[in-house]
């Protein structure tokens, strides 16, 4: 998106700590913080980098979000996959334009916009209905009502089964504690080399799938992404202190077909 900052669309504002506030932009609408209040229609209006001071005096740079900080920032009704497990999977994957997608625990949403983003075509089942409202409303929040043409989601539970008539599909893509007990129903929709890929937090749960890809299954394999910041300041370079390191296992295969 390009242009000026207008009402309704979200804005990223970052503080001089580079905190990061999420707001949605509205007519005489205000951003209350301990630094005071910032009005909206400052940033209404205005480019990206604007600076805004608030009532107290603090400033903040506006901009727009990434879909990695959407992710990170956006309302949530369960645990969401992070962003460096977001990217791998898509990439492990092979999820591009047109590839049509079964996706299960369909949690907040963010593995859907994702792989929306990069043009999927979803069907996707969730057992819980707040979260698949809330789903939906993170979708349409970021990527606009226009994603639904390609983004169905439906009350049912794949461990009972995949109803063969939303399929075939290109690629499985399963988060939920027991993604093995989905792998018989994705042989049944799945088209002949597609990929099937489920995210785990635990081992224990990547060995179960592993032990699933058997016969029909070839070239699977899990991997662990582990995601470290540096700290650069001149030429004192060393890393963060800090890292996001395990938040889950990514097991991938390819089906070979149903003969």
């Amino acid at each position: 998106m390009t242009g000026d900052m207008a009402i309704g669309e979200k804005a990223l504002l970052l503080d001089s700590k580079k905190r990061r506030y999420l707001i949605d932009l509205a007519e005489g609408g205000e951003f209350h913080s301990h630094a005071g209040f910032v009005s909206h229609n400052d940033i209404i209006g205005q480019r990206e980098g604007v600076v805004v001071k608030s009532t107290k005096g603090s400033e903040y740079i506006a901009l727009r979000p990434t879909l990695e900080d959407f992710v990170v920032e956006m309302p949530r009704g369960a645990q969401v996959i992070y962003p460096k497990d977001l990217a791998t999977i898509c990439m492990l994957a092979d999820i591009g334009p047109g590839v049509r997608v079964f996706e299960t625990g369909i949690g907040s949403g963010a593995l859907s916009m994702t792989m929306l983003r990069y043009g999927a075509e979803i069907v996707g089942y969730e057992v819980r209905e707040d979260f698949a409202n809330r789903a939906r409303k993170n979708v349409q929040s970021f990527l606009g009502a226009d994603a639904f043409d390609r983004y169905q989601v439906e009350i049912a539970d794949s461990y009972a089964g995949i109803n063969p008539e939303h399929g075939p599909f290109d690629r499985v893509v399963l988060d939920l504690p027991e993604p093995w007990q989905v792998v018989p129903h994705a042989e049944g929709v799945l088209r002949a080399g597609g990929i099937l890929l489920a995210y785990t937090p635990s081992i224990t749960q990547a060995v179960r799938v592993r032990e699933s890809l058997k016969g029909k299954w070839i070239d699977a394999r899990t991997i662990e992404v582990l995601h470290r910041g540096w700290h650069i300041e001149g030429q004192a370079v060393r890393p963060d202190h800090r890292m996001v390191a395990h938040t889950g296992f990514l097991s991938v295969g390819r089906f070979l077909g149903r003969n």
